[in-house]
């Protein structure tokens, strides 16, 4: 079964085309952090306009690369998208993120999609857009088998899930405050570091002093496996506030923070895989391609037995890909959208069901 992705839950707009059979045939992402990082964060509206207007383009290049052009099985339609390319194959299906995230940037894939789908005469499934990310590292070779412990780490997400099956997942913990991606981004913003502000973050403490500063490792003090980073995101603004923001300054807070953030995930993670007995872990999320991250849990994985999985770092972010490939394990199990479409800006992935 080949099935087009599309990803349009907040400020990334990715496209692509999984075959069963024969793996990713092709992806493309276009990145609006550029033109939000004027602002210091995501605009909605913004982000909206921007997929309209990227989207089609990226679908036509998508498939032109994977040389596939869908047949409109359902007879005289025109094709919504020109000539995609040389008709080397179709597709069999359309996934589309369906949420959570930004209504109005889940509305335009949803549409999109759903569209696509009808003129195609092919079926197309909403994707919960965590359980992308959480299946990600199956596109890599060393794919993980079930059951394991998953780490979703981005702008929006901190949870600590025990895997059983696609669709079978249980919370262990989240955070009860900011997402540690937000964390993030909110500390770059303070010191003006710009956005997106996780690699901003880790760029200026590569220049950081060690023991400077010592910020908290909120909630590692007490039994359970939720997290919260506000505290640790006021800790750094006091620093901020109670000394000149120097390069010197900025590369010490950031180093500290960084510590910090990555040091309490890590100890969740120890805890988790204690608790839960498995001895498979994977990473997946935006905070997931943090390099000292991936340093720490590969150490942790090393001294425990434990085999750590990431995706590739592209993977790591918003991406096609991944609602592809979700997106076909659900068609494949006959799991389709009515001729009506949603989205859901709030979703919760333990509402999920095995397909």
């Amino acid at each position: 079964m080949r099935v087009l992705g599309l990803e349009t839950s907040c400020d990334d707009t990715g496209v692509a085309v999984f075959d069963s059979e024969h793996g990713l045939l092709a992806h493309k992402l276009y990145s609006q952090s550029q033109m939000h990082a004027e602002y210091g964060g995501v605009v909605p509206e913004l982000a909206s306009r921007d997929h309209i207007r990227k989207l089609l383009p990226l679908v036509r290049e998508v498939l032109a690369e994977a040389a596939i052009a869908p047949s409109l099985a359902r007879g005289p339609r025109l094709d919504p998208i020109g000539d995609a390319g040389t008709a080397s194959g179709e597709i069999d299906g359309v996934a589309y993120t369906m949420g959570p995230g930004l209504a109005g940037a889940l509305l335009v894939g949803a549409s999109i999609g759903r569209s696509l789908a009808y003129a195609w005469g092919i079926p197309a499934v909403g994707v919960h857009h965590m359980e992308g990310h959480l299946l990600a590292p199956m596109l890599e070779p060393d794919a993980p088998a079930f059951p394991f412990l998953a780490l979703l780490v981005s702008g929006g997400h901190t949870l600590l899930t025990d895997v059983r099956a696609v669709g079978d997942y249980r919370l262990l913990g989240e955070s009860v405050d900011d997402a540690v991606g937000e964390a993030f981004d909110k500390t770059a913003k303070l010191l003006g570091l710009g956005y997106p502000g996780g690699p901003a973050i880790a760029a200026a403490a590569a220049h950081g002093t060690p023991g400077r500063f010592r910020f908290p490792r909120p909630m590692t003090d007490r039994p359970g496996l939720d997290f919260s980073f506000s505290g640790l995101k006021t800790a750094a603004l006091t620093a901020a506030q109670q000394h000149m923001l120097d390069a010197r300054t900025i590369g010490d807070i950031a180093f500290a923070f960084q510590e910090a953030a990555i040091d309490t995930l890590v100890i969740k993670c120890a805890r988790a895989l204690e608790q839960t007995g498995h001895t498979r872990l994977v990473i997946a999320g935006g905070v997931g391609a943090n390099s000292l991250l991936r340093a720490r849990l590969r150490e942790l994985g090393g001294n425990s037995n434990v085999h750590v999985h990431y995706p590739r770092p592209a993977f790591c972010t918003d991406n096609g890909a991944m609602i592809a490939y979700a997106g076909s394990l659900r068609l494949r199990a006959g799991v389709e959208e009515g001729m009506a479409f949603s989205a859901r800006a709030r979703w919760n992935l333990m509402d999920l069901t095995t397909p």
